[in-house]
């Protein structure tokens, strides 16, 4: 089987590394995923679905342990996918995990934020489950359409995203606002680092940094 010729799938592991991921996830630590050269669409489903579906299992069984003990529930988890598309196309998406969260995870502190340029090569069932939406100008009619998938006055919302500035300004609609709202983004210029230092800026010697340990201190 081509699963069985990947290099990082072995027999037997000394440290289980999904349960280390879990127990960072637990401490409010932030997690990375980074497939480098492996970039066919089978890597991509192997690994996040055995890794999100081991994360998925431990969430859910906190969250009705949680109920059951009247305890603690565990930390809201927001599992972030950019390039969605390679994951949540319409021939991928009913094999993955993540249409589930999409759907149903939400009730187990689990949510998903979902990253992509192309909205239209994501499965109209998983858009029309995203709650809340943040987009930029779009130009092209598929994703538009896309994008708006579940959307009331529909109409309206494309007069909106017609009006947005390219690269300046991104629209903000869905369940998390009130009413759509359109928000000009910031420039990260000389203007932005400056006002930035004023902030931070103390006995720190925050001052003496360069642009790129500023990058690290703001960013982390």
């Amino acid at each position: 089987m081509r699963i069985y010729r990947k290099e990082y799938v072995v027999d037997h592991v000394a440290v289980d590394q999904v349960n280390s991921i879990i127990d960072y996830l637990e401490k409010g630590s932030h997690i990375t995923l980074s497939f480098g050269r492996y970039d066919e669409d089978i890597d991509y489903m192997l690994v996040s679905n055995i890794l999100t579906r081991r994360i998925r299992d431990h969430w859910v069984k906190k969250t009705e342990e949680s109920f059951i003990k009247n305890i603690a529930p565990p930390k809201p988890l927001l599992i972030a996918i950019e390039e969605a598309h390679k994951l949540l196309n319409p021939q991928l998406s009913k094999q993955t995990i993540f249409g589930a969260i999409a759907r149903e995870l939400r009730k187990y502190f689990v949510t998903l934020l979902v990253v992509d340029q192309r909205p239209s090569g994501i499965d109209d069932e998983v858009m029309s489950q995203l709650g809340t939406r943040i987009t930029g100008w779009l130009g092209d009619e598929d994703d538009i359409r896309a994008v708006l998938t579940g959307l009331s006055g529909r109409d309206q919302l494309r007069g909106m995203l017609a009006r947005l500035q390219e690269k300046e300004e991104a629209l903000l609609l869905g369940w998390g606002v009130k009413m759509p709202i359109p928000v000009k983004s910031r420039r990260y210029d000389e203007q932005f680092y400056a006002d930035m230092k004023m902030t931070k800026a103390g006995p720190s010697g925050l001052d003496d940094l360069d642009d790129d340990e500023w990058n690290d201190e703001l960013f982390g």
